[in-house]
């Protein structure tokens, strides 16, 4: 084995070895942001249902006109408009759903 064969096989392994490490560390990236966007895609719906359960509230016969109540429906309406700042986020794991969507689900739902 000449110089040349044993500089060009450890350049192989280095470039093996760091070809590898790139590849882990990008899955485990890929990873943490799919379990961040499906935990923004709970926190998202749970926001709409609050916001859904106060407007109901409010337009209870009772309650309706309440200026704190008013309030807090406003409130909860620009917290959900803030959140939509970061539909690409948990936007990815509504289009991961439909991607994986098999056809006897849409069968059911047609």
């Amino acid at each position: 084995m000449t110089s040349l064969e044993v500089t060009l096989s450890i350049i192989l392994f280095i470039s093996l070895v760091f070809s590898t490490g790139v590849v882990l560390y990008a899955r485990a990236a890929i990873v943490k942001l799919l379990s961040i966007s499906e935990e923004m895609h709970d926190l998202k719906e749970m926001v709409d249902a609050l916001a859904a359960h106060l407007e109901g509230v409010y337009e209870l016969e009772m309650f309706y006109g309440d200026e704190t109540l008013g309030a807090l429906m406003e409130h909860a309406r620009s917290f959900n408009k803030q959140l939509e700042t970061f539909e690409y986020i948990y936007g990815l794991i509504e289009e991961d759903a439909e991607d994986t969507e098999t056809p006897a689900d849409e069968e059911e739902t047609s």
